[in-house]
């Protein structure tokens, strides 16, 4: 009980920066947008990667656990892509590819992962609907990487 309310306290903070954050929809610097995202995609992958090692039977299957993460993912899996604006692509950011020049084809591909990630959820409570969305959602998330993420 005291995880769940320790992150639920979390992520009350997290989406209050959020809301905060999105109400200007600008950031003072653009390392403070690469912050930003990069730390709600980190949030995203520790907690997904939970979920997919359930999936995998690297992990235990527990449906608590599975829903508690896949509800982090799904709210989490909303914040990075404002964090995503002009300027903001090169180093220290971890991008490839041009994606101030692809905004579209970029927006397309987050908008995948924002429907699989709201799936997550309904999903955890079973084992086989878990692996079915988490490789739903893995595939999303793989697109985008494939196309827009710096991997070393």
């Amino acid at each position: 009980m005291k995880i769940q309310t320790t992150v639920l306290s979390a992520l009350a903070l997290v989406s209050g920066l959020a809301v905060t954050t999105l109400s200007f929809a600008q950031f003072a610097k653009t390392e403070d947008a690469i912050k930003y995202r990069q730390s709600a995609l980190t949030v995203m992958g520790t907690h997904f990667s939970r979920l997919a090692g359930m999936a995998r039977g690297a992990i235990p299957y527990d449906a608590a656990k599975a829903q508690e993460s896949a509800r982090i993912v799904a709210t989490v899996g909303h914040l990075p892509w404002e964090g995503f604006v002009a300027n903001s692509f090169a180093a220290p950011a971890k991008t490839k590819g041009d994606i101030g020049a692809n905004m579209a084809d970029f927006k397309s591909l987050h908008e995948k992962v924002e429907i699989e990630v709201d799936k997550l959820p309904a999903a955890a409570g079973n084992l086989d609907s878990l692996k079915t969305q988490v490789g739903a959602t893995g595939g999303a998330c793989k697109n985008c990487h494939d196309k827009y993420r710096q991997t070393n």
